[in-house]
């Protein structure tokens, strides 16, 4: 790992704490790998606009930012959006066909750079992670059921489950030629939110996309996760790790980490090459 090039981090639960800060170990280990000239990209599942929520202008140091699970690459530095993915509009009905059969509450969300904002479908009627959601970005939001509404594309359309890897099964095997990814909720940390994107969305294709952009080898690159969003990344990058609060299933695949609680990122990262 000593001639390591590229640096890939998932945001919630493997850089950010609980209370959503991040530790001072892991940002002065991301400042030293700029000085190093190592490329630091942040690879999250969160929107451009939900990461300007929690960072406001205070944001860490990071070359490029992978966004929306991939949907979406963007330069930091330049803030140019170099590559961007939509569902199409037949996408998009056979995707709301699968989960309207099974009653699944779900977000349609617009094209970049607007994928903040979203058209929703709403069938349960207990308080759930999909209110929690919903309460965030409220002011983003439109029920399907509003007029003047375009669907002609979409970034990614995210369905709210309780707990239920069955149904998640089920809508991803009704959907064989898109992704389709299983996310832990970062809301109540339980619920099971079902991602679809186009099939060449996700945060591993961004990786291979953005090392090839910058002429750098799968075998130089460095990969860390928590959650099952992260598994194509960790599965392209050389070097993969998860921090310790990741699910069982991920810890046995892939090498292990202190927690997002105890530094995982900056122990990992200068143990191995600084």
């Amino acid at each position: 790992m000593k001639k390591c090039k590229i640096v890939f981090t998932d945001l919630d639960g493997t850089l950010l704490r609980h209370d959503k800060t991040m530790s001072d170990d892991d940002l002065a280990v991301l400042e030293e790998l700029g000085e190093k000239k190592v490329v630091r990209v942040l690879a999250t599942g969160r929107s451009l606009y939900s990461l300007s929520r929690i960072f406001e202008d205070d944001f860490p140091h990071f070359d490029y930012i992978i966004f929306s699970c991939g949907v979406g690459i963007m330069n930091w530095n330049t803030k140019k959006i170099l590559c961007s993915h939509f569902l199409s509009k037949n996408e998009i009905k056979r995707v709301r066909e699968a989960l309207e059969l099974h009653h699944i509450d779900y977000m349609i969300h617009k094209p970049v750079p607007d994928n903040h904002k979203f058209h929703y479908q709403r069938f349960s009627t207990e308080h759930n992670d999909f209110d929690r959601r919903f309460s965030f970005y409220k002011d983003c939001g439109s029920p399907l059921s509003s007029g003047g509404i375009n669907l002609e594309k979409a970034s990614q359309i995210i369905a709210v489950i309780p707990e239920d890897v069955e149904k998640y099964e089920i809508i991803k095997k009704l959907l064989p030629d898109l992704k389709v990814i299983r996310t832990t909720s970062p809301i109540d940390h339980k619920s099971l939110w079902i991602e679809i994107f186009p099939k060449s969305v996700s945060k591993g294709h961004a990786a291979e996309w953005l090392c090839a952009h910058l002429d750098i080898s799968r075998e130089e690159t460095f990969g860390i996760g928590n959650d099952y969003n992260d598994i194509d990344l960790l599965e392209w990058t050389a070097h993969s790790y998860v921090v310790e609060n990741a699910p069982d299933e991920l810890k046995n695949r892939f090498k292990n980490t202190a927690s997002n609680q105890c530094n995982g990122f900056s122990k990992v990262i200068r143990e191995s090459f600084l």
